[in-house]
């Protein structure tokens, strides 16, 4: 949950939650109660409904569990109502961190922050310490491998061009991968654009990209970060947490 434009970290990441596919299948179900209660159960009346659904395909949710979600939060008045937290502040070398999480208690989960920030000698801060060194953008990442597998050929310039033609504002390629940047309100129509096109997305989320990025040199302070971003990742009520560290530290 790092939110790098890295292929490295977005593998990792993918890898993590092949692992962790109970805690994965938390944050999703929790992204379906929330779409649902701001926007209705039905995914062709709810763009941010279709757009969690799709991440919950891609992280091999099965779709009578998708179904469950839908009909749960539509049906029971009385499902929990979580309420979207965010928690900024700073990891070791003033790394800036940013946790969002979805909560339906908001003590447990402020305590949960602040004791993963203080074990790692990190410390919260106040709203808007560090989210000004990120811009949230839609991320799309395409794995030129994957369009390989799906036995798509499609070259770097029609790719681009479906992805801009959608609404795209980026388009980048890299060694393993192509990555699409759009406006946050934008990024539902270039996935679903993609998506018509059959085209395989790795990574399809709105998240915080930073502006620039801190490296870690010294050997405890990587420890410290490690301990940090592992303390949040054991919290269920943690959705995302993004960082503009320079590089992954599972490859220290």
């Amino acid at each position: 949950m790092s939110g790098h434009s890295k292929f490295a970290n977005i593998k990792h990441k993918k890898e993590k939650n092949d692992a962790k596919k109970g805690k994965i299948f938390t944050i999703i179900g929790r992204e379906i109660v929330i779409a649902v209660k701001e926007g209705g159960p039905d995914p062709n009346n709810n763009s941010k409904l279709r757009d969690v659904i799709a991440k919950a395909k891609a992280n091999n949710m099965p779709n009578d569990t998708i179904e469950r979600g839908i009909k749960k939060a539509a049906g029971d008045a009385n499902a929990d109502n979580y309420v979207r937290q965010t928690y900024e502040g700073y990891g070791p070398a003033g790394v800036a961190i940013v946790v969002e999480t979805l909560t339906d208690n908001k003590n447990r989960t402020a305590a949960d922050v602040r004791s993963a920030f203080s074990k790692g000698k990190g410390n919260v801060g106040a709203q808007g310490c560090v989210s000004f060194m990120f811009d949230q953008k839609g991320q799309i990442i395409v794995v030129k491998e994957e369009l390989e597998d799906a036995g798509i050929e499609l070259s770097a310039d029609d790719l681009m061009m479906t992805a801009l033609d959608a609404g795209a504002e980026d388009f980048a390629e890299e060694e393993d991968y192509y990555e699409i940047l759009t406006a946050p309100d934008d990024f539902s129509a270039v996935r679903e654009a993609l998506e018509k096109e059959g085209i395989p997305m790795s990574e399809a989320d709105v998240t915080m990209i930073p502006q620039t990025k801190t490296a870690l040199t010294d050997e405890g302070d990587i420890k410290n970060m490690q301990k940090i971003l592992d303390l949040l990742d054991e919290s269920d009520d943690v959705q995302n947490v993004y960082t503009n560290l320079d590089g992954d530290l599972d490859e220290e």
